[in-house]
């Protein structure tokens, strides 16, 4: 049987303070989406993420990093999609990724352009839906809808993992339930 995380991604999206401090309920964001970032790395999911115009807006804010792999690769972006920022795409063909997950900001924003440039080339998209936010919660509904019409997926991120995992059995499944208990 083959490994379900070959060929997948995960992709955190300007979780910068500049944007983190303007959306409701950010610190929830950022618990679930470090629970993310662990859970990629224990099942050995290539992990990278995008920062906006850092040099105006700063960087990926402290609480994520710390959650990150050593080497995490990160690239720098002035456009809305990150397949604007120079290297991703040497990222997604260097790690063979043809499905992204996706976390961060802002799902009507950056998340949606991203999303559909991946599903334009081909890769397939799952929203991590507690791992997205927005300044308008009102914007995040019509958004994901479009973005299912398309063929992305929206689910919670416990869910991918445990799909990841899928048996009891698997190798990584006791270290896994207690990040899960710890998040």
């Amino acid at each position: 049987m083959s490994d379900p995380t070959n060929h997948l991604g995960l992709l955190f999206i300007d979780y910068q303070d500049a944007f983190l401090n303007a959306i409701p309920d950010h610190d929830r964001l950022l618990q679930r989406s470090c629970f993310a970032a662990k859970a990629a790395a224990l099942l050995g999911i290539s992990i990278a993420t995008t920062e906006q115009m850092p040099e105006k807006l700063g960087t990926t804010t402290e609480q994520l990093k710390s959650a990150l792999p050593e080497n995490t690769p990160t690239f720098s972006k002035s456009t809305f999609s990150a397949w604007g920022a120079a290297g991703i795409n040497r990222w997604i063909e260097s790690n063979q990724i043809d499905h992204l997950l996706i976390a961060g900001l802002e799902s009507s924003i950056c998340v949606y352009q991203t999303a559909v440039q991946a599903l334009s080339e081909n890769i397939g998209v799952t929203l991590l839906s507690d791992c997205i936010s927005e300044r308008r919660p009102e914007d995040r509904a019509p958004i994901l809808q479009q973005l299912l019409t398309m063929e992305a997926h929206v689910l919670p991120a416990e869910t991918i993992f445990y799909s990841l995992l899928g048996d009891a059995n698997h190798p990584k499944f006791k270290e896994f339930t207690q990040l899960v208990k710890s998040s």
